[in-house]
């Protein structure tokens, strides 16, 4: 999966009292759940809990929400109301600095000059700065800028320090949406795209275009129709559709967001557009998606699709796979933070620095 960011072996020598470091951050575990093995496909298993120090458990920590998201102030959730998360403290007020056991900084407002940095000559001792990112690496500007500053990533990548995917499989009868089984009704639109920032240099503007040619894409958003009244959402919306086009903006390692998630609970097959074949299995079982990279040519996945919407025993091959399944969407950002705070409080007393932060990143 690229390359990790190095870590120091021992905590920064300008911290005075960082404790020795041992090994590396564990990641949060998210629930109970973990990805499955499903038809024989070994896919991306989520981290089990582990068990916190006896030193550290009776104790509460405090994470500092330095910059909310994109400048939007939210309500801070109740941990353990919400989420089921024991011992953590969510603050925003800049005045819990000098106490705080955790920062959260969001990558986008501090490199964009929206909001400055926690000031690091009067950083407490021990005290972890996580950085969190949601964007990927075409739109994360400035990495620069924060090298051998954190101790923390956290991210939808896999090997990020805390993982929280954009979504992820779990049992049906667990914690998460069940997914309905699969039907043989035939939907009356074949081809949706959902699409509100629309770039045309980007690839996924050009495969549209490409596409188009050969068969009809209804086109949403604010780059094309408004969803229609009375369905409210996107996920209604791709419930009249045979596919869905969960195009990335752009292709980056594990870079797999709601636009894939969205198709998968309305229960239309996803055709994606986004990082490798190998890495959507990672996911998803292999039939549960159509790859843009399967086929020869746009052309011929044009043809693919309109023999599958002619042919519903054929299509159902690639929805069976739904049944016994639910889907977790973590809730931005109330659950990002209560997840950011439980591995704070697994990881006490060790306090590695992230190196080369750009390099893993864009990798």
């Amino acid at each position: 999966m690229g390359v990790r960011p190095r870590r120091s072996r021992e905590c920064s020598k300008t911290r005075p009292g960082a404790s020795k470091c041992d090994g590396h951050f564990l990641t949060a575990g998210l629930v109970a759940a973990t990805f499955l093995v499903l038809l024989g496909v070994s896919l991306l298993h989520l981290p089990e809990p582990v068990a916190l120090d006896p030193a550290t458990a009776v104790r509460e920590v405090t994470l500092l929400i330095w910059t909310h998201p994109f400048g939007r102030k939210r309500p801070l959730p109740d941990c353990l109301a919400r989420y089921g998360v024991d011992g953590c403290v969510l603050t925003d007020e800049p005045r819990a600095y000098p106490h705080a056991d955790g920062v959260l900084v969001h990558h986008r407002d501090v490199a964009s000059g929206g909001a400055e940095l926690p000031p690091e000559a009067t950083r407490p001792p021990g005290q972890k700065w996580i950085w969190i990112n949601y964007e990927s690496p075409s739109h994360t500007p400035a990495l620069w800028r924060l090298e051998e500053l954190f101790n923390v990533t956290m991210s939808y990548r896999a090997d990020s320090d805390v993982f929280l995917p954009y979504g992820y499989l779990v049992q049906k009868h667990g914690d998460g949406q069940p997914l309905s089984e699969p039907s043989r009704t035939s939907r009356p639109r074949l081809v949706a795209w959902v699409v509100s920032n629309w770039v045309e240099s980007q690839a996924r503007v050009a495969f549209y275009y490409h596409l188009s040619q050969y068969i009809q894409v209804d086109v949403f958003g604010r780059a094309g129709r408004s969803i229609p009244e009375g369905l409210g959402s996107v996920v209604r919306l791709v419930r009249r559709y045979h596919f869905y086009l969960a195009l990335e903006n752009s292709q980056h390692t594990d870079y797999i967001t709601e636009k894939l998630w969205n198709a998968v609970l309305a229960g239309a097959v996803p055709v994606v557009l986004g990082p490798t074949r190998k890495n959507y299995e990672r996911f998803l079982p292999p039939e549960a998606f159509i790859h843009v990279d399967d086929f020869p040519s746009v052309e011929a996945l044009a043809g693919y699709l309109l023999a599958l919407s002619r042919d519903p025993a054929r299509l159902i091959g690639h929805l069976r796979w739904r049944t016994g399944f639910g889907l977790r969407q973590p809730t931005f950002w109330g659950e990002h933070y209560c997840t950011a705070c439980k591995a704070l409080r697994k990881t006490m007393g060790q306090t590695q620095v992230v190196r080369d932060l750009t390099q893993w990143f864009e990798s």
